[in-house]
């Protein structure tokens, strides 16, 4: 594992569209077709990552009290599966189903996905506005798996609270930070560092 931090995206940028696959499904889905009608957050995370297991729990419980404000909820797994098959579409759904994710959970097999959204890490957030742009990226909270910090989400639900009241962005936007996405062999970024 590899300790990653976010690549922080620019601001206001519009949300690169996509047609993937759900893992429980079976369904393409496509982003306009999964958008909330306040915004919507999407998520780059995976099955294996010890920061994203540390995080699941509190995540869901959030989700399910941002769904009915109008935020829906979109979680992509990059991971090349050549590596790191734990991360493939069947364990995908098993995981989905055990923990009763109640949004999509999306396959990017070519990782071209992960590359549009300049994601580097496991779990990586990104909070969306009602017409897709860019709010914020970064942490879940300052929770890290030993650190004792409480696991609450502050930073994301102080996001989702400026968009629910239609203020800026929050100005203050640290990195998430977790395992990095497992990249197939030669289709590493550009600025990927080993």
């Amino acid at each position: 594992m590899a300790l990653t931090e976010s690549n922080m995206l620019p601001l206001g940028t519009q949300a690169p569209d996509f047609t993937l696959i759900d893992v429980v499904s079976k369904e393409e889905k496509r982003l306009p077709q999964l958008k909330g009608e306040k915004g919507t957050l999407i998520v780059f995370s995976c099955n294996h990552c010890p920061y994203v297991i540390h995080l699941l729990d509190a995540f869901l419980a959030k989700v399910k009290q941002w769904t009915p404000l109008g935020i829906n909820t979109v979680v992509i797994s990059s991971n090349s599966i050549k590596t790191h098959p734990q991360d493939g579409p069947d364990e995908m759904a098993v995981l989905a189903q055990e923990k009763g994710f109640d949004f999509p959970y999306l396959f990017d097999e070519t990782q071209e996905i992960a590359h549009a959204y300049d994601a580097a890490c496991t779990p990586d957030f990104y909070l969306f506005d009602k017409v897709l742009k860019l709010q914020y990226r970064g942490r879940f909270d300052d929770s890290r798996p030993g650190n004792d910090n409480p696991l609450n989400g502050k930073d994301l639900q102080a996001a989702v609270d400026a968009l629910l009241q239609n203020k800026t962005p929050l100005t203050e936007q640290s990195p998430s930070m977790g395992c990095n996405i497992k990249w197939h062999p030669g289709n590493e970024p550009a600025s990927w560092n080993i």
